[in-house]
Order: C-alpha cells, then structure tokens, then sequence
C-alpha cells in the first residue's frame, strides 16, 4: 500500500496558504484560482489553522456573514489533524473517515511538507488495486 509520500511525489508538495488576517472571500478566490478546496493557514510560518469550503458554507452564509468582511481566523479549523509522510493511505483514509475531514496536513519534524485531499487518497488506493488487478490477470493468463 501506498505512503502519504509516495502520493505527494505523485501530486507535488505545493502547499496552498493564507494569512489568519485574509478575508474568506480572497480565499475563496485563491481556491477557486488553483482549483482546490482547501487553504493552510499560516501565521508567521507556523500551522494556525485550515480553511475549506465547507468552513464558507458552515460559518458564513448558514450564520448570515459576509465573505468580504470576514476574516479566515474566524471560521478556521484551529485544531488541524496532521499526519507524517510515511503514514499508509489506508491509516490515512480512517483518519479521513473517523474525524469527517477532506484534507490532511502533512508534517514531518514539524515541517509542513504537503497537503493530501480525500480524492488524493481515493485515487491511491484504487491505482494500487487496478496494478493488483492487472498483476492478477497476468499470473492467471500465464503472462507473469
């Protein structure tokens, strides 16, 4: 089974942030520029948080606010699950599951080193089973 590592060697380490004092509807604009759901959030270098777009649609419009005029530290998760990178994708994926999280913090030695989404993760795990699939087919067709 796949790492954390060898995903983020697929998918890239870039690492996607904001500022705790950034408005959520710059954020928004961020995650909709990179094409993702989530933003670390970064104070002075060191993990304050994490913002996604289910954070918008939870504490924002449902409470009536406005993206404009709302900072991220005010609707950021503070309490960011993190995982290393040589933690497995099923381990990751229970993470996931268990918490009712989309996005994982990769640390190593208090490093941010990555970011791995629930569709990073989904996509590891069936790429693994198609490879078993087709080593199947081979050692069955005597082609392995």
């Amino acid at each position: 089974m796949k790492t954390v590592k060898q995903v983020l060697d697929h998918k890239g380490y870039q690492i996607h942030s904001v500022a705790p004092g950034t408005t959520v509807y710059e954020a928004l604009q961020k995650m909709a520029q990179e094409g993702i759901g989530a933003l670390v959030v970064l104070d002075d270098q060191e993990l304050a948080g994490i913002v996604s777009e289910r954070d918008y649609a939870r504490k924002v419009i449902l409470k009536g606010r406005h993206s404009r005029d709302t900072p991220v530290r005010d609707i950021m998760t503070k309490n960011v699950i993190c995982v290393g990178s040589d933690r497995g994708i099923d381990a990751s994926m229970s993470i996931m599951i268990d918490k009712h999280v989309r996005h994982l913090v990769v640390r190593d030695d208090s490093r941010i080193t990555g970011v791995i989404s629930i569709g990073d993760v989904v996509k590891a795990i069936i790429d693994d089973q198609q490879f078993t699939i087709e080593q199947l087919e081979h050692y069955i067709s005597g082609r392995g």
